[in-house]
């Protein structure tokens, strides 16, 4: 079996686990109150970033993917995701700050890697903001934008 072929098994045994950890989110996000169509948008969300940004450069499982949300928010999602949006980033930090407390509360990470996220998205969020209006500000040059 070569690279490439042992690279797509991982990411297939992945994606198997990631639809369980998507359901036991979705249980955990209605035990929480929250209506269906909010249940779906953070279930949509996560399963972008666990299912295609975590596994487009190597395949990464969801429990190790805590650290990279800034990466995923300030620039990857702003150029990968045609839908991207300053609502779309807001959105998605709401969305993977609650997925990563599921996985807190479920053992999956610590407290200090679940903070870690939570003051990166406090503390980065208004620059991913700036960040997705100049990436769609034609007038700016595309290196000028990170």
């Amino acid at each position: 079996m070569n690279d490439y072929d042992q690279y797509e098994q991982k990411c297939s045994e992945i994606r198997s686990e990631n639809q369980q950890l998507l359901s036991g989110f979705d249980s955990w996000l209605a035990n929480a109150g929250l209506s269906n169509a909010t249940i779906d948008r953070h279930k949509s969300n996560v399963e972008f970033y666990i299912d295609d940004f975590l596994l487009y450069y190597d395949a990464t499982k969801a429990c190790d993917g805590v650290g990279t949300v800034g990466i995923f928010l300030g620039d990857w999602f702003i150029r990968k995701a045609m839908w991207a949006s300053e609502s779309g980033i807001k959105s998605n930090a709401t969305s993977l700050k609650k997925f990563y407390t599921f996985m807190f509360e479920r053992g999956a990470i610590d407290q200090e890697s679940l903070q870690a996220l939570k003051t990166e998205i406090k503390e980065n969020l208004s620059e991913w903001v700036v960040t997705i209006r100049r990436y769609d500000d034609p007038t700016v040059d595309l290196e000028d934008i990170w």
